[in-house]
C-alpha cells in the first residue's frame, strides 16, 4: 500500500484534455502515472457522428470513497455474444466431460438393456463401455481436466504477444471442433467392441480437444470484460440526486457473475441432456450433439467480428516483464535464503525499478514504457501471489466431476442417471447469482461493509471445505447401509439412501465456486496490465491443472474403502487453506481501491535508440 500511495501522493491534478477549434490539443497538466484520481475533474471529448462534445468526469475523492454509495455500470450488449459463445463452448466441454467417468469405468452393459451403445435402460443401472474401473476412470478424467488447464498458459503467451485474444479465441474453436469430432470415434459401437482401440481413439481426441479448450478458455474472460468502457471510479449523480460512485470493480464483478451464470446454463443442460442421452440412447450422442451445439460459436464469432472491443497484441510483452523483475533484482541476490526472501520482498523492489529514477541515458534500450506500466506488473505479480493456494480449493471441487458421480452411482436412484444429481451445483449457481447481485451485495454495501474480492476467496475456502464434510458423512453411510458394507461403489445392490440427500454438497460447492472461482476471474482481470491479461488469466486457470496433479497423487485414496478419507482430507485441506489465505493477504486487502484506480499506463514494444518521454518529462520540440 505504501508503494503505491507514495507515489499516488505526488499528483496536485488529474490529467486534463481539452479539444479546442476541433484540430489542436490544449495545454495539459500532467499527473503522476501511479496517482489515483482523487476530487479532480476530466474533460474528455466525445465523437457523436460529425459532431464534438466535451463531457466533464469526476473522480471522488477519498473521503467519497468511504461515504458515498457505490454502483456498478451497465453490461454492453457485445459481452453477451462473448456469453453466449462461452455457454456453446461450456455445454460441449461439461456435456461430454459429464460421461467420461461412466465410459471410462463401467464395463458395457448387456445388449437387452441397450448395452450395444453402451446404454442401459434399467432403472438402477449404470451405462458404460471400457470397464476400467474407478481408479482409472478418475485417473483419465483427472489428466483431462489437467490438459485442459496447462494449455491456456500457450494460448494466453499467443494472444497477448502474437495474434490478439479474438483470433486466438477463431484458433481455439478450429482446434476443439475437430477434437470433438473425434471423440464420437471410441463412441461408436463397433469400435466399443476393441477396448484399445477405443481407450486410444479416446486419449488423442482430448488432447487435442484439450488444446482448443485451453486457448479458449484463457481468453473468452478477458474479451468479454474489455467490453467494458469505464476503468476507473467516477463520481456520478442518480436521477434522484443521490451522489454515487460508478465503481468498475463492481461492473467486472457482476459482469463476472453473469458470464458465469452463462456458463452454468451451458453445464446445466449439457450435463443433463448428455446424462439422459447416454443412460438412454448411448454414448455415441451425449458425443455428438455438444459436437453440434460446440459449432455455433463460429457464426457469433464471425458476425460480431467488427463489433468486439479487441485490444491489440503487444509482442514481447512477457520478456519485457521479466526484463523488469530482472532489473528490479539487481544487487538483491543473498546466499541466505531468509535475506533473499526478505530483499525481493522490501518496500522499495518496484519503485527501484521506475523508469523516471533514471535519466534518458541510463535507461536501457529495451524499457520502452512508463512508470505506471510496473506499478501495473506489481498489481499482476500480487495477483498471481493470491492465487498459489487455489489449488486447494480446486481439489474439492474436482470431486463433482469424478468420485461423487461414483458416489452417486452406490446409492438408490430410481431411474436417473448417476450424474444428474451433479446439475445442482450449476443449478443452485444459476438461483444464487442474481441473490447476491441483487439482493446480498447491495444491502451489505448500503450497511457499509465492503465484501472486498479477498474476503470472497476466503469465505469460498470456507464454504468448500463444509462440502466435503457433508460428503464425508454420505459416504460413512453409505458403508453402514449398503450390502456390500465397504466395498458399496462396485456392489450389484445399490445403499438404500437415495442419490438427492448429496444435494447439500452440491449446493455448497456452488456457493464457493460464486465466492472463489467467479471472484478469481475478476480478480484476474482488474488486477492484470492491460497488455497481460491473458497471462495473469492463465496463471489462475494453471492452479486447477496443478490441483489435478495433486489429485493424482491422493488418487490413491478414490476407491472403497477409503473414500472417508478422501473427502476428509480434502476438507481438512481446504479449510487449512482459508486460513493461510487471510493470514497472508489481510494486509493486501486494504490496497484494494488503490490498486484498481492506478492511472493508463504507457507501453511500447519496439527497440528505440531514445526511449519516448514519461510522466514528469517534456516532450520535445518536433
Amino acid at each position: 500500500m505504501a508503494a503505491v500511495d507514495q507515489y499516488a501522493a505526488l499528483s496536485e491534478a488529474a490529467i486534463t484534455e481539452v479539444r479546442a477549434d476541433g484540430n489542436k490539443d490544449a495545454e495539459a497538466n500532467v499527473s503522476n502515472p501511479l496517482a489515483v484520481p482523487m476530487g479532480k475533474v476530466e474533460l474528455k471529448e466525445l465523437e457523436n457522428g460529425s459532431d464534438a462534445s466535451i463531457h466533464q468526469v469526476e473522480y471522488p475523492t477519498e473521503d467519497e470513497r468511504h461515504t458515498l454509495r457505490r454502483i456498478p455500470e451497465a453490461i454492453p450488449v457485445m459481452a453477451f455474444w462473448v456469453a453466449f459463445c462461452e455457454l456453446a463452448e461450456r455445454f460441449s466441454y461439461y456435456g461430454c466431460t459429464q460421461v467420461f467417468q461412466n465410459f471410462l469405468q463401467r464395463p458395457r452393459p448387456d445388449y437387452a438393456v441397450g448395452g450395444y451403445t453402451g446404454a442401459n435402460t434399467s432403472a438402477e443401472g449404470n451405462p458404460g463401455a471400457l470397464g476400467l474401473g474407478q481408479r482409472t476412470a478418475t485417473a483419465l478424467s483427472t489428466f483431462n481436466s489437467f490438459w485442459v488447464y496447462v494449455t491456456p498458459l500457450i494460448g494466453a503467451y499467443l494472444a497477448d504477444a502474437h495474434f490478439g485474444r479474438f483470433k486466438t479465441i477463431c484458433i481455439a474453436v478450429a482446434i476443439a471442433t475437430f477434437g470433438h469430432i473425434l471423440l464420437i470415434i471410441p463412441s461408436i459401437p463397433q469400435v466399443m467392441n476393441d477396448p484399445n482401440g477405443a481407450l486410444a481413439a479416446f486419449v488423442i481426441a482430448i488432447v487435442i480437444m484439450g488444446i482448443g479448450t485451453g486457448f479458449f478458455k484463457s481468453n473468452v474472460a478477458p474479451l468479454i470484460a474489455e467490453q467494458i468502457a469505464n476503468r476507473k471510479q467516477v463520481v456520478r449523480v442518480t436521477k434522484s440526486g443521490e451522489r454515487v460512485i460508478l465503481d468498475p470493480s463492481l461492473t467486472t464483478a457482476r459482469l463476472f457473475m453473469y458470464f458465469y451464470a452463462a456458463i452454468n446454463i451451458g453445464a446445466i443442460v449439457g450435463q443433463i441432456g448428455m446424462s439422459y442421452s447416454e443412460k438412454r440412447v448411448g454414448f455415441y450422442l451425449a458425443f455428438v450433439l455438444p459436437t453440434v451445439v460446440f459449432i455455433l460459436c463460429i457464426p457469433v464469432l464471425y458476425f460480431g467480428r467488427n463489433r468486439y472491443v479487441r485490444q491489440a497484441p503487444a509482442g514481447s510483452v512477457l520478456a519485457n516483464a521479466l526484463r523488469l523483475v530482472r532489473f528490479a533484482s539487481k544487487g538483491r541476490f543473498s546466499w541466505n535464503p531468509r535475506q533473499w526472501y526478505r530483499n525481493m520482498t522490501a518496500e522499495g523492489f518496484w519503485t527501484d525499478a521506475l523508469p523516471s529514477k533514471y535519466s534518458i541515458e541510463e535507461r536501457p534500450s529495451w524499457m520502452t514504457w512508463d512508470d505506471a506500466w510496473v506499478m501495473e506488473v506489481r498489481r499482476g505479480f500480487k495477483a498471481c501471489k493470491v492465487f498459489l493456494l487455489y489449488p486447494i480449493y480446486w481439489v474439492c471441487y474436482n470431486s463433482i466431476n469424478n468420485n461423487l458421480i461414483s458416489q452417486a452411482g452406490s446409492m438408490t436412484r430410481n431411474g436417473l442417471p448417476n450424474e444428474v444429481v451433479s446439475n445442482l451445483d450449476p443449478f443452485a449457481i444459476l438461483i444464487f447469482i442474481p441473490i447476491l447481485d441483487l439482493f446480498v451485495y447491495p444491502a451489505l454495501r448500503r450497511f457499509g461493509i465492503n465484501f472486498t474480492p479477498l474476503k470472497r476467496i476466503c469465505a469460498g475456502f470456507f464454504t468448500a471445505s463444509l462440502s466435503m464434510v457433508g460428503a464425508a458423512i454420505i459416504q460413512y453411510y453409505i458403508y453402514k447401509t449398503s450390502p456390500c458394507g465397504y466395498q458399496a461403489t462396485n456392489c450389484d445392490d445399490p445403499s438404500p439412501l437415495n442419490i438427492w440427500i448429496q444435494a447439500p454438497v452440491y449446493i455448497l460447492i456452488a456457493l464457493s465456486e460464486i465466492f472463489a472461482s467467479i471472484t478469481g476471474l475478476e480478480y484476474a482481470f482488474t488486477k492484470a496490465p492491460k497488455n497481460m491479461k491473458s497471462l495473469v488469466m492463465s496463471v489462475f486457470l494453471f492452479m486447477t491443472a496443478i490441483s489435478n496433479a495433486i489429485g493424482e497423487a491422493l488418487i490413491a485414496l478414490s476407491e472403497d474403502p477409503l473414500l472417508i478419507w478422501n473427502y476428509g482430507v480434502f476438507a481438512v485441506l481446504s479449510f487449512a487453506a482459508g486460513c493461510l489465505f487471510w493470514l497472508w493477504f489481510h494486509k493486501l486487502d486494504a490496497e484494494e481501491d488503490a490498486l484498481n484506480n492506478l492511472n493508463e499506463s504507457k507501453y511500447e514494444d519496439e527497440k528505440r535508440t531514445e526511449p519516448a518521454p514519461f510522466a514528469g518529462e517534456k516532450a520535445p520540440a518536433a
